[in-house]
């Protein structure tokens, strides 16, 4: 049985895509499995003006929608615990309202004071929301712990001006910034790979690595995003964060570390290692597209897409090579890639061995590859075999075959890391300040330049420059 934990959360932005899609969810699933019981509220802030009744009935479609073969009897107990109030977020009275709420269902739930409070909401709001909490005295004597969703800026100057707002109100050990990859049980099995596999470990450095790659995939394009996407493109939305935190999770020393604070310390050592490019080194180290129609001429580009400029010069794909000043890591090229309506969907990481790894008994140019997704669970494979059928002298972990089934859903996970005080999956403000440096540089080339757009086809592996990339350092994309 799951130990119970106990909190009131108040959702800002509850009527969302989010909310509905995800948290919701995240949230019945912990009430199933325990970690959610009888000592929980939720409530749900947004302008609309919807009541309590409305609010649930919400949250019960979006149940029916997103888990299958759901029991109705579950979801009425569960939605009982949900309350909803109309908010402005510059309205300080709302906020004392919202106090007087919170604390009535502290009697009501016995939820020991402990506050999360969620920002499910654009981040132009968040030091508002972080800052009025504060001064309208919503914090307690529990835990106060302050969720944020990215995108975290959308440069370093934003980021650390956004940082700076909501670090008046509560101190960086109070500040859960998600990044859901984080939350994928792959990622977060990593450190426990490396720790159980000594002959990995041993080889997972400059001396037997020949690259790594790392892809995160998406067949789907910008779909009703587009206005999103216009002021993000890829660059920002899944290479700055996403794949950024995975070659944290791969790259780090001591894996045996799991002190959050430890971590966290090898992580900031990492990403502040980053061999930043100059404006003139850009080209020969990042490429980007944007996608067109496919071969058939049936899908649309994204300059036809919904709210999408048809001029758009914004990045639908970006590959690059990056490299680490750090002694474990030096002279290895980490190849990254991301795009949207590409020929299939996968999130993978490619480890590709050089031939001393011959040395361990190891075939040469052997590679590891670690999927995160779309599988339900995930799996490792040695030279495009399943572990479990394929040589094990290098990997033996996990011992069971069906260890990676049934993991929880990302924001499941997350969600129990935050009640748990537990910020190893959680992203630190000196980390982002490294990775956003070092994206404004290739963000600010392009933004210099007119591309050639669009350059690639819709349902192919992207822009023909990028293998190009790998190219000419004598190496190719695994998958």
């Amino acid at each position: 049985m799951s130990e119970e934990k106990s909190a009131v959360f108040i959702i800002f932005g509850a009527s969302g895509d989010l909310a509905h899609r995800k948290l919701y969810p995240a949230l019945f699933r912990l009430y199933k499995s325990g970690y959610l019981k009888d000592h929980f509220a939720v409530i749900g802030t947004a302008r609309r003006p919807w009541t309590d009744d409305y609010f649930r009935e919400t949250i019960e479609e979006s149940l029916n929608n997103e888990i299958k073969n759901i029991n109705s009897n579950d979801i009425s107990e569960f939605v009982k615990h949900f309350f909803y109030m109309s908010h402005d977020v510059n309205d300080a009275a709302h906020y004392i309202a919202l106090k007087e709420l919170a604390a009535s269902l502290d009697d009501q739930f016995e939820t020991n004071s402990n506050r999360v409070y969620y920002m499910a909401i654009a981040p132009r709001f968040f030091g508002t929301v972080a800052e009025h909490i504060n001064s309208e005295g919503l914090k307690t004597e529990g835990f106060n712990r302050l969720v944020i969703e990215k995108p975290f800026g959308r440069d370093y100057a934003s980021a650390e001006e956004l940082n700076n707002d909501i670090s008046q109100a509560f101190t960086e050990e109070e500040i859960y910034r998600i990044d859901h990859y984080l939350g994928k049980k792959m990622v977060q099995e990593i450190a426990n790979i490396r720790e159980k596999n000594t002959t990995f470990e041993k080889i997972l450095n400059n001396k037997y690595v020949s690259n790594i790659q790392v892809t995160l995939a998406e067949s789907l394009g910008v779909e009703e995003r587009g206005g999103y996407y216009e002021t993000s493109g890829v660059l920002r939305d899944m290479v700055q964060n996403h794949i950024m935190q995975i070659i944290g999770s791969l790259a780090v020393d001591h894996p045996e570390i799991k002190k959050d604070s430890e971590v966290h310390e090898l992580k900031n050592e990492l990403f502040a290692s980053l061999k930043i490019l100059t404006p003139e080194t850009v080209d020969d180290n990042f490429i980007r597209g944007q996608y067109d129609t496919d071969e058939k001429g049936q899908m649309k580009a994204y300059r036809q897409e919904d709210n999408v400029d048809p001029n758009s010069n914004i990045d639908t794909y970006a590959a690059g090579k990056m490299e680490f000043a750090i002694d474990r890591w030096e002279n290895v090229p980490f190849y990254v890639r991301s795009g949207k309506r590409l020929v299939d969907k996968s999130s993978r990481i490619d480890i590709v061995f050089n031939d001393k790894v011959t040395e361990f008994g190891i075939d040469a140019n052997t590679v590891v590859t670690l999927y995160i997704e779309p599988s339900e669970g995930s799996n490792i494979q040695v030279n495009g075999k399943d572990y479990l059928e394929g040589d094990q002298n290098l990997i033996k972990f996990p011992e069971q075959a069906d260890y990676f089934d049934n993991a929880r859903e990302a924001y499941e996970s997350l969600i129990i890391d935050i009640l748990s005080g537990n910020k190893v999956n959680f992203t630190f403000w000196n980390e982002l300040q490294s990775t956003w440096k070092y994206i404004d540089v290739i963000r600010q080339k392009w933004d210099s330049e007119e591309p050639d757009f669009p350059n690639y086809l819709s349902m192919t592996r992207g822009p023909a420059l990028s293998d190009l990339l790998l190219a000419q350092d004598n190496n190719k994309w695994v998958w």
